[in-house]
């Protein structure tokens, strides 16, 4: 997952994680079920270890662990100097903010409410147990993840999507930043009203601690360790060489996650197979209601081209690290929130790179940039 705030070598194309995303979550998910056979007890016996509070387990220390691995590489990436650039072109990233956080955890919560909650609530049967010992309705569960994956704006692979579409780097990079210091705020306040309406019980503490350990510690570890390292070292070899080493580290940490979460799902998967498909319906609509609105209204803006396209993207795309990890914390390794949150990271590829290619034959849509 890159951002290189400097060049745009690191993202002409993707690297062998990112380009076949699927497929490794496909195998993780095939792993995670043979673990889970041949050895049931071993997921739970890791989840197991954790930070207690109040007598109860709230951070599980090795999934804690690969989540912030998940997260650091992605926030180092990070020069938080261009926010301040923003104010050279406000519109591009006043349209992104607004449906980032006024449009795009509502729609997601509607859809996933519909699908989830009505459409297919026949075949998504049951109840099951949560971390903090409450019983819920699982369709209730799936609808959770979908809204913690709602309120997760902008992947760091969405430079990726962005550089793809031709866009304008320098607006997606500005965009980033903006959004891992708003998430340190709106993150918690939606996530727990939005969970608190789909009759989810909503541990505030665990939800904040969430923001603090998977938001707020590797985005200030980034920030503190990117200053250091390239007033030691250069910024040309933290980026030839560092980065380099590090790429790789994120997907490789989500990867493991993964193969611990589906050792606990995979009685479920194998009794109910279709609840993959099920989670990914309203997640693919929603991906591209918001895509299309946000490209529209780029449209009747008189955006140029550059702006439009990475503007959709990064209303499109979701922080499925941050959902994976807030699911995690809130519900546990094994809850159906969880689950959906990954099948967020499932169709995130294909999904995009669709995207992608109608951003690329609606060029003419848009005026062109012009030089300064």
């Amino acid at each position: 997952m890159e951002i290189d705030n400097k060049s745009q070598k690191a993202v002409k194309s993707l690297n062998i994680f990112e380009k076949y995303l699927t497929i490794w979550v496909a195998l993780c998910i095939a792993g995670g079920i043979v673990l889970g056979k041949l050895a049931p007890g071993f997921a739970k016996a890791l989840d197991g270890m954790a930070i207690m509070v109040g007598g109860a387990p709230v951070v599980s220390i090795p999934i804690a662990i690969c989540l912030f691995f998940m997260m650091y590489p992605i926030m180092v990436k990070i020069d938080f100097a261009e926010v301040i650039k923003a104010g050279k072109s406000p519109k591009p990233v006043i349209l992104t903010l607004i449906v980032n956080w006024g449009i795009k955890p509502f729609t997601m919560f509607a859809i996933a409410t519909f699908f989830l909650g009505y459409v297919f609530k026949g075949f998504i049967p049951g109840n099951e147990i949560v971390k903090d010992g409450t019983e819920v309705e699982l369709f209730r569960s799936y609808i959770s993840g979908a809204i913690l994956l709602g309120i997760a704006p902008c992947t760091a692979m969405v430079l990726m999507w962005g550089y793809l579409a031709k866009g304008n780097q320098g607006h997606t990079l500005i965009m980033v930043a903006i959004n891992s210091l708003t998430m340190l705020v709106l993150y918690g306040l939606l996530g727990g009203w939005l969970l608190g309406v789909n009759k989810m019980p909503v541990p505030w503490q665990a939800l904040l601690l969430s923001i603090a350990i998977y938001v707020a510690l590797p985005l200030v570890a980034g920030y503190f360790s990117r200053k250091w390292i390239i007033a030691s070292k250069g910024i040309v070899w933290f980026e030839a060489k560092f980065l380099h080493v590090l790429t790789p580290v994120s997907i490789i940490a989500l990867l493991g996650t993964l193969v611990l979460l589906f050792s606990f799902k995979g009685e479920t998967i194998l009794n109910n197979p279709l609840t993959i498909l099920w989670i990914a319906i309203p997640l693919f609509i929603q991906t591209c209601l918001i895509f299309g609105i946000t490209y529209l209204l780029a449209k009747l803006l008189k955006f140029s081209y550059e702006d439009a396209a990475p503007s959709a993207m990064i209303g499109a795309s979701n922080h499925f690290e941050v959902a994976i990890a807030t699911a995690t914390m809130l519900f546990g390794l094994s809850s159906g929130a969880a689950l959906a949150t990954v099948v967020g990271v499932l169709i995130e590829v294909p999904v995009m790179l669709m995207l992608v290619r109608i951003c690329l034959k609606t060029q003419n849509w848009f005026a062109k940039e012009t030089a300064a």
